[in-house]
């Protein structure tokens, strides 16, 4: 393949052998994105588990100091008597059977789903369109809850839910390429930390096996965990 002019510049800043501090990191990550619109800057964080075995699953949610960047299409599936709340809170969009109909016929032009235990009968039947999308509500993501309000605030407010893949691998955005080197700096090392300290009792060895860092199309940026404080 052959390499274009900023590509050739773009990996002569980057030292595919070296581990970056996640402050080093942050800047380059930068330095490196060339993107045309505002990029989401990711980590791809590679652990030392099996996630075949249950208990090692690892999946949690942290809020991001500076959000992510993102503006998050809410809906929320509730009882009539916490559509209020719901809206005044901000989400997008309220109600329940309506949506629940629009959902089974495959629309899903939202990011994240907020329900209630009382009506998760009926929507139990729609995980064949939102598993694929990773939009069903889950108790552990805290998008099933009888506070909706307070869950539409928090994801508003750059909540984020994670999960490893069958790979062993977490994906996670965290910012945007107009952050700040500092706020793309606090806002990995929140996920870094709240990632460290779920780490399964059976996970032998290395925990974080690899973390790179890069923008929506930018090369990888290799991380250095023990750069990130509390690791």
């Amino acid at each position: 393949m052959k390499l274009t002019k900023n590509r050739k510049a773009i990996q002569g800043k980057v030292d595919q052998n070296k581990e970056y501090s996640l402050p080093e990191a942050t800047v380059l990550v930068k330095e490196c994105s060339t993107e045309k619109f505002d990029a989401s800057v990711d980590l791809d964080i590679r652990l030392g588990v099996d996630p075949k075995q249950a208990n090692q699953m690892v999946r949690g949610i942290t809020s991001l100091p500076h959000g992510t960047g993102k503006t998050m299409r809410v809906l929320v599936l509730c009882t009539p008597e916490k559509e209020e709340e719901a809206k005044e809170a901000g989400a997008d969009f309220v109600g329940l059977d309506e949506y629940v109909d629009k959902i089974s016929q495959g629309w899903t032009d939202i990011d994240v789903i907020i329900t209630m235990p009382a009506v998760m009968g009926k929507i139990g039947k729609l995980g064949r369109v939102l598993g694929p999308r990773n939009l069903m509500p889950n108790p552990k993501s805290g998008t099933v809850t009888t506070e909706v309000g307070k869950a539409v605030k928090e994801v508003k407010a750059g909540k984020i839910d994670f999960k490893v893949d069958k790979t062993g691998i977490i994906h996670a955005s965290v910012g945007k390429r107009s952050f700040t080197p500092e706020q793309l700096t606090e806002n990995a090392a929140e996920l870094i930390t709240t990632i460290n300290k779920l780490k399964p009792s059976s996970s032998k060895g290395t925990y974080f096996k690899s973390i790179s860092m890069s923008s929506t199309m930018g090369v990888g940026i290799k991380v250095d965990p023990s750069t990130v404080p509390g690791i």
